[in-house]
């Protein structure tokens, strides 16, 4: 087993690319073990590529097969080779955004039961035995049911995991050292914005205020920036995997092309459960997600 291992529970595929990919990559190289939840499949999604509208959810309702190749594909780039999905393929369907028809359907994750969802993830927790585990805000990021009900399915999995006379025949009890929020700092996106808007961009994410961004964190709230510019190309190249949902060439993803590889390939977290320790950066922030434990 390896002495270092993460875990990380998203709720729709490409979310972990989105924001931990390059993290995601940059531990796999390091040698340390990373294991990825998918909470849903994603079938209320967009479809961008044309062609394959006829997968959506009020056509053919097939996109959530689709997308677990594309998650597939994804993980090959990133190197990951442990992903799963919360109860087995199928178990939770995507809620769709709050307020959409989705929100009512009886297998949406939104509407799951807190501790039958928990109960896999407290399994997978007691056998993988990560150090660190990293999810969502209390409001998902930005306010997505599934984030949403990801986040509290895997806090509560976290508690229930390192208590050993909850379910002991999930296998023995794990205490998970350090639980990490993902982020997004006002100032980066700030930063972003502006350079789009010197490189010449007028439309989408370049006229958005970030002070209206649901998904953008205060930076006193953020206590973690990992640096992992060195695999920004595979985090590109596994976001060019989730084809249906994510246009590489423009908007958010065209930040990689103004503000530089390394500033694009950091990737920011909070730290809810844990202590803070060096390696720091100059703005006193963690550098490193497994900072402070000892090897397993």
């Amino acid at each position: 087993m390896s002495e270092r291992r993460l875990l990380l529970v998203h709720a729709h595929p490409d979310d972990e690319t989105i924001g931990t990919g390059a993290v995601m990559a940059k531990y796999v190289a390091e040698g340390a073990r990373v294991t990825l939840v998918t909470c849903t499949l994603g079938e209320e999604g967009e479809i961008l590529v044309p062609g394959l509208e006829h997968l959506a959810a009020d056509r053919e309702d097939r996109l959530g097969e689709h997308r677990r190749g594309e998650l597939a594909a994804a993980m090959s780039e990133l190197g990951v080779e442990d992903w799963r999905l919360l109860g087995g393929g199928g178990t939770y369907r995507d809620s769709g955004m709050a307020g959409t028809p989705g929100n009512e359907r009886s297998e949406a994750f939104c509407r799951a039961d807190l501790l039958e969802a928990a109960v896999p993830l407290v399994e997978t927790i007691r056998e993988v035995r990560p150090q660190v585990l990293v999810t969502y805000d209390d409001f998902g990021g930005y306010g997505h049911p599934d984030h949403i009900q990801a986040h509290r399915v895997a806090m509560y999995a976290v508690v229930l995991a390192g208590a050993s006379t909850f379910r002991p025949d999930l296998g023995a009890a794990w205490q998970v050292d350090k639980v990490y929020w993902t982020a997004f700092p006002r100032s980066v996106v700030r930063a972003g914005v502006e350079a789009l808007r010197a490189a010449g961009e007028t439309t989408g994410f370049a006229e958005m205020d970030p002070d209206d961004l649901p998904f953008v964190v205060d930076d006193a709230l953020v206590t973690t920036a990992v640096p992992a510019g060195d695999y920004l190309d595979r985090k590109m190249a596994a976001l060019r995997a989730h084809a249906t949902q994510v246009a590489v060439d423009g908007g958010f993803f065209a930040l990689a092309d103004n503000v530089g590889a390394q500033a694009f390939g950091t990737e920011y977290f909070r730290l809810v459960r844990g202590t803070p320790a060096p390696p720091f950066d100059d703005l006193g922030r963690e550098t490193d997600l497994f900072a402070g434990l000892a090897p397993a």
